[in-house]
């Protein structure tokens, strides 16, 4: 599907109306042969229908919330929508109550215009970064459908609505790379905020400090966009700050350990064009980071918050959960209360120094991921395999979440090429900024 802002000034100028655009979407969804069946969980055909013809209506009198109405989105299914059962792709919470009202980001997308066409598909209870699901399916990466690889997760469903053109769109969280992992791994952009400007109720929590609320879209400006409306701000694109002269760090310590050759090629490529284009690009250590396995070798923030959210349903419903899932939130039952205090206090330590450290710079860099997204299935049949590929894809993007800070995932691959992701990182609180950064790289990066 075309950029929001692209579909936005079709709708303006009357060359195509909210109807079409929706119908479109639906058909996409209802292909046989496509991945509709794995991406979405519900699709409310005869309600986003209607919501077009009444977006359509409030436009010929003059009336436009934003940008995005009128526009097709998804919204992973960890978000509340009054009437929905939130199932967090889960089949332990299948008979739940349905939400009586929306998450306020879902209303938020509501009052600006967006029509929602579905909720997608994830990881259960989005505690891993592969994009798996035993109960409702894995939706294929567009990359390489002949070989079927994994999507990224967890938003796995909300990137595959957006790269094939089932929604402009898809609303996902992040704990520790849940936007940017998919994003990387499917060739799109992705942005993950700092937690605390985004409302998190009527969300399901995986971890209440790491949790983040973004954006999966085709570019930059889409996301700036989204990102303005759920924080609560006039929706509106920044301007793009000139490259020429911009200082962007390069991480080099831990985030560049392991990467595989299409990974180490497309991220020294970007770098370049970067340089050519004008930009500051230097090399930063930041050897504290090599910290970071030790600080959360009994599991961290996240399986002690995660286990807190859990431990009444999975003692009554274990059954009912994906083992590999389930196994991993257990291990919050071994944590004890000065773990996670001490794990806090590192934290805040790291923060300080990540601010000392990037103070000079306006953004720092680093891939995205590590790897090119691997085959499905062998990942599905061994369990170690799954846990190594699960640690590697979720090393990079965790460290802006233990940071507090903010982060697009910027294609940097070239056509035909297995997709990577630039990552383009910003301090806590300095998300507009970084997104005005992120528009001139995105410039560089598609020149």
């Amino acid at each position: 599907m075309k950029p929001i802002l692209t579909l936005a000034g079709e709708l303006a100028a009357r060359k195509t109306t909210s109807r079409a655009l929706v119908e479109d979407a639906l058909m996409r969804i209802a292909v046989p042969s496509g991945e509709g069946a794995r991406v979405f969980l519900r699709t409310p055909r005869e309600s986003a229908l209607a919501e077009a013809q009444a977006s359509a209506a409030l436009r010929a009198h003059g009336i436009v919330p934003s940008p995005l109405a009128g526009i097709p989105v998804s919204v992973k299914d960890l978000f509340d929508v009054a009437g929905d059962i939130t199932r967090a792709g889960s089949k332990a919470l299948a008979d739940a109550a349905p939400a009586k009202v929306d998450a306020s980001v879902v209303r938020r997308l509501r009052q600006a215009g967006a029509i929602i066409v579905g909720r997608t598909n994830m990881v259960e209870f989005a505690f891993s970064g592969l994009g798996l699901n035993p109960h409702y399916g894995t939706p294929k990466n567009p990359w390489d459908r002949a070989t079927g690889r994994i999507p990224g997760g967890s938003s796995s469903g909300a990137a595959v609505s957006v790269s094939d053109g089932m929604a402009a769109m898809g609303l996902g969280t992040d704990t520790g790379g849940s936007v940017r992992i998919p994003s990387a791994l499917c060739g799109l952009t992705g942005f993950k905020p700092t937690a605390r400007r985004i409302p998190k109720d009527g969300t399901f929590p995986l971890s209440t400090t790491l949790d983040s609320i973004g954006p999966i879209a085709p570019s930059v400006a889409c996301c700036a966009l989204v990102d303005s409306i759920l924080a609560g701000d006039v929706p509106l694109v920044p301007p793009a700050l000139p490259l020429k002269g911009l200082r962007l760090g390069v991480v080099q310590d831990y985030v560049l350990e392991g990467l595989d050759s299409g990974v180490a090629e497309a991220f020294g490529k970007a770098l370049a064009r970067l340089s050519q284009a004008g930009a500051s690009v230097t090399d930063v250590r930041f050897e504290a980071l090599h910290r970071l396995p030790q600080i959360n070798q009994k599991g961290g923030l996240v399986v002690a918050e995660a286990y807190a959210v859990h431990r009444e349903l999975i003692a009554r419903r274990k059954a009912d959960y994906d083992p590999r899932v389930a196994s991993r939130i257990l291990r919050g039952a071994d944590m004890r209360a000065a773990d996670y205090i001490e794990v806090l206090a590192q934290r805040a330590a790291m923060i300080a120094d990540s601010a000392r450290l990037a103070a000079p710079y306006d953004a720092l860099l680093m891939p995205t991921v590590a790897m090119v997204a691997p085959a499905i299935a062998p990942l599905e049949a061994d369990d170690q395999l799954y846990g190594k590929t699960n640690l590697a894809l979720l090393r990079n993007p965790s460290v802006v979440n233990f940071l507090d800070g903010c982060a697009l995932s910027i294609p940097c691959h070239q056509r035909g090429e297995g997709p990577v992701g630039l990552m383009v990182v910003g301090q806590s609180g300095e998300d507009r900024r970084l997104l005005a950064v992120g528009l001139a790289v995105e410039s560089a990066l598609r020149q």
